[in-house]
């Protein structure tokens, strides 16, 4: 027995955050957008928001 002594534990945690991430992986590869999608969507938001606010009346 001179092999690496291992916590089962902390084994078992590692195997399941590693399982959860390649789940993960998988999900954003199906489902998931670019970051040029992202960025462009946050841009078109924002766009139509300044044009929304520039158009209040300012009287009510």
């Amino acid at each position: 027995m001179t092999g690496k002594v291992v916590n089962l534990r902390q084994a078992r945690k590692a195997r399941q955050r590693a399982d959860q991430r390649a789940k993960g992986d998988e999900k954003a590869a199906k489902f998931g957008r670019t970051k040029a999608q992202r960025a462009k969507e946050e841009a078109d938001a924002i766009r139509a928001r300044d044009h929304l606010d520039a158009h209040k009346r300012e009287d009510e």
